[in-house]
C-alpha cells in the first residue's frame, strides 16, 4: 500500500521564558510515522503528548525543529510557489472545539464559499452545487445556508466544520479530537460520518484522539505517543489485544466502555 504522508525524525520544540531564564521542551521528539493513501491512521496519548503539535506540522501550522514531512514523496519545507499553493487543498484539517472553530460573524453559505473563492475560479453555479453536494455528504440540507453558526448545536457545527473541511476535495483530512466537546449522544454519530466519508470520499484521515475505545471503533493503524516520542505503532486489533509498551497497557487498563452504533 502507498503511503501519503511520510514523517522523518520530526522535532519540534517550544521554548518557554520565566524570571530570564529559558526552558526547551521538545513537543515532538524524532518521531517517524507513515500514514497509508486511503487508512484512517490514529495518534492516541494523554493530553500534552505532543499528538496535536504532530498534526498541526503536517498542516504547516507550527514551525520544525528537525526531520522532514513528505506527501506524496514530495518535502512540504522544500516546496515550489504552485506545490505551496496546492497543499492547502490537499491537506485540511478538522479542530476539536465547533463552537470557536466557525466565524459567528458569517453566515454558513458563506463559510462554505470562502475557500471555493480563494483557491478556484469556479462558477457560481459550480460552487453552489459543491457546497450542496458536501452538505448532503455530511448530513445537513440547504436550509442552513442562511443561518449563523450560533443557530446550531455542537454536533451540527461539527458537521458544518467537517463540510467546510472538506470542499475542496482533500485527500488527507486531519481530525483533532473532533468528538471531544460533545455530549457522548452525538458523539458516536460523528464518529460513525467519519467512517461514512472516508469510504465514500476515498479519503485518508489522521485521526487525534486520547480515547482508545473511538479509535478501536474507528482506526485501521495506531500510533502511541508519549511525552513527544511514537512509543507504539501497530495494526488497530494487535494494540488492542497485544500491546508491547507498558504505557499503551496502562492506557487500555484505563479506558472507559463506549458504546458506538451504526
Amino acid at each position: 500500500m502507498a503511503n501519503l504522508l511520510d514523517i522523518k525524525n520530526l522535532t519540534i520544540e517550544y521554548t518557554s521564558v520565566n524570571k530570564d531564564k529559558k526552558t526547551v521542551v521538545k513537543a515532538v521528539d524524532n518521531v517517524t510515522l507513515s500514514v497509508h493513501e486511503g487508512e484512517i491512521y490514529a495518534l492516541a496519548g494523554e493530553s500534552g503528548c505532543g499528538k496535536t503539535t504532530l498534526s498541526k506540522a503536517v498542516t504547516k501550522l507550527v514551525p520544525i525543529k528537525s526531520g522532514d514531512i513528505f506527501f506524496r514523496g514530495k518535502s512540504i519545507i522544500n516546496q515550489t510557489k504552485v506545490e505551496r499553493k496546492e497543499y492547502p487543498k490537499q491537506v485540511q484539517m478538522v479542530f476539536q472545539n465547533p463552537f470557536s472553530s466557525l466565524n459567528p460573524k458569517m453566515k454558513i453559505g458563506e463559510i462554505l464559499q470562502e475557500p471555493l473563492d480563494i483557491n478556484t475560479t469556479y462558477s457560481k453555479n459550480r460552487k453552489n452545487n459543491i457546497i450542496k453536494d458536501i452538505l448532503n455528504d455530511v448530513g445537513l440540507t440547504e436550509t442552513i445556508l442562511e443561518l449563523y453558526p450560533h443557530e446550531f448545536s455542537g454536533g451540527q457545527r461539527q458537521r458544518i466544520a467537517i463540510a467546510r473541511a472538506l470542499i475542496l476535495n482533500p485527500e488527507l483530512l486531519i481530525a483533532d479530537e473532533p468528538v471531544s466537546a460533545l455530549d457522548a449522544s452525538i458523539q458516536a454519530q460523528i464518529i460513525n460520518l467519519f467512517k461514512e466519508l472516508k469510504t465514500k470520499r476515498n479519503l485518508t484521515i489522521l485521526f487525534i484522539s486520547h480515547d482508545l475505545n473511538v479509535i478501536k471503533y474507528l482506526a485501521d493503524r495506531v500510533g502511541i505517543m508519549y511525552y513527544g516520542r511514537l512509543v507504539e505503532e501497530n495494526d488497530t486489533l494487535s494494540i488492542f489485544n497485544f500491546p508491547k509498551n507498558d504505557y499503551t497497557k496502562t492506557l487500555l487498563a484505563s479506558a472507559p466502555a463506549l458504546k458506538i452504533t451504526n
